[in-house]
């Protein structure tokens, strides 16, 4: 996959569309970590220093949405109201229009703004709408180096569902589109896709990043490639599992989804999280490993709770032999050796999921343990997933790793080898 970047294309004087993903924790109106403005910073900077004049875009959170021309309730919503008894609609409706006001106070960009500025010096001014009045007025008075960020652009509802005049309007803004936003791109959203066939379209820094370490890893990896794989369900990560069966040496399960392997082989596993339905599936892929010579790891112990909580009675089983009555929560420390060893050999690493409920103290043994792992690998590394990236930077190793992806959603379906709508659309080099 080899796709255009800001670098290949002239920028100079021409207006810029760059789809950012801002879409940053919030609260009291305050912004609690700002590690994706961070994150888009070195293209917004790169445009600016060449001379362009910037548009910039991103959604956050699900709002209602109420920049949608005639606005009111959604279809959803005006059934909910016709199925009340008529004295109460009056009261439901304000109820509703309550909520969507409400969400455009708690979701507006325009604190983000203001962090902008703060990075880059005051060049970012604030649309109050998408592609209304305010936003066409402040992009025509840009001027080249400067930067105008438009309102959430999920308050219009034909964002998301990729309406073509919504696009073409956004389009019309710009000579030229970049998506530097991974973690929407296997969305096909009018920002993100339906604007690139208006527009020239390529990508920025972190998209481009994202594409050479995952799509480097996936295409032409440096052996032993070891796949971590964590997480509640193996029906989250089958796809992830075929798709990487043809191309790594070794596949190590932790989480929840271990013991649905570990149950479908007759297992003993208590109460702990297990999709009996997906018994077949799991036999199948334990069965393609082999066939290919794929080392395919399971847990050998775990460390069991009565309960769903840090403070429940806790115990060590064997894998297989968790007790009546116990869930397991965490691999075990015999499973930490054996995985710290697979991992220990390896010249390239992709890790998504964490390998217990890691957000207990308790249970967090097993993925520190693969964290710290992966840190002293020497490997090329590639990290995904929330709770496998949070560990990764509570434990100070965020350098020690190659690449720690963006984007949840879209890493998965990257590594299921799926095409990505916001990259696919972007032009070739």
């Amino acid at each position: 996959m080899n796709k255009k970047s800001v670098k290949d294309v002239e920028v100079q004087g021409k207006r810029v569309f760059v789809r950012c993903d801002f879409n940053v924790p919030m609260k009291d109106g305050v912004i609690t970590s700002d590690k994706r403005i961070r994150g888009a910073l070195p293209t917004i900077e790169y445009l600016l220093q060449h001379g362009a004049k910037v548009i910039l875009c991103s959604h956050m959170g699900k709002p209602h949405n109420i920049f949608t021309p005639g606005f009111g309730l959604t279809k959803k919503e005006k059934k909910k109201v016709a199925a009340l008894p008529e004295n109460e609609q009056a009261a439901a409706t304000e109820a509703f229009l309550a909520k969507a006001a409400g969400d455009r106070d708690s979701l507006t960009l325009k604190p983000v703004a203001d962090r902008l500025n703060e990075y880059l010096g005051g060049k970012v001014t604030f649309a109050s709408d998408i592609i209304g009045p305010d936003a066409k007025a402040k992009v025509a008075a840009l001027k080249e180096g400067e930067a105008v960020l438009l309102e959430n652009v999920r308050f219009d509802a034909r964002e998301e569902k990729n309406g073509e005049d919504f696009a073409r309007e956004l389009a019309s803004m710009a000579d030229l589109f970049v998506n530097d936003a991974f973690g929407t791109a296997h969305r096909a959203h009018a920002s993100t896709e339906g604007i690139t066939h208006f527009i020239p379209a390529v990508c920025g820094f972190l998209i481009e990043k994202e594409i050479t370490f995952m799509g480097g890893a996936l295409e032409n990896p440096e052996h032993p490639f070891v796949a971590i794989l964590g997480g509640a369900k193996v029906s989250d990560k089958i796809g992830v599992i075929t798709n990487l069966i043809d191309k790594v040496d070794t596949i190590i399960i932790g989480g929840g989804m271990a013991y649905t392997f570990i149950a479908a082989q007759g297992g003993k596993i208590g109460h702990s999280l297990c999709e009996e339905d997906k018994f077949d599936l799991a036999l199948s892929l334990l069965k393609k490993a082999k066939d290919k010579g794929v080392k395919f790891l399971l847990p050998v112990d775990n460390k069991c709770a009565k309960a769903y909580d840090n403070d429940a009675e806790s115990c060590f089983s064997a894998a297989g032999e968790v007790p009546d009555g116990f869930m397991g929560l965490d691999i075990g420390p015999e499973t930490i050796k054996l995985y710290t060893e697979a991992i220990k050999g390896a010249k390239t690493v992709i890790w998504n999921g964490p390998m217990g409920v890691s957000e207990f103290s308790n249970y967090a043994a097993g993925t520190r343990a693969v964290a710290q792992a992966v840190a002293d690998s020497g490997a090329l590394s590639i990290v995904g997933g929330g709770d496998s990236t949070a560990a990764i930077e509570a434990l100070g190793f965020a350098d020690k790793i190659s690449h720690i992806s963006t984007g949840g959603g879209a890493s998965l379906e990257f590594l299921e080898g799926k095409v990505l709508p916001g990259i696919a659309a972007l032009q070739d080099k």
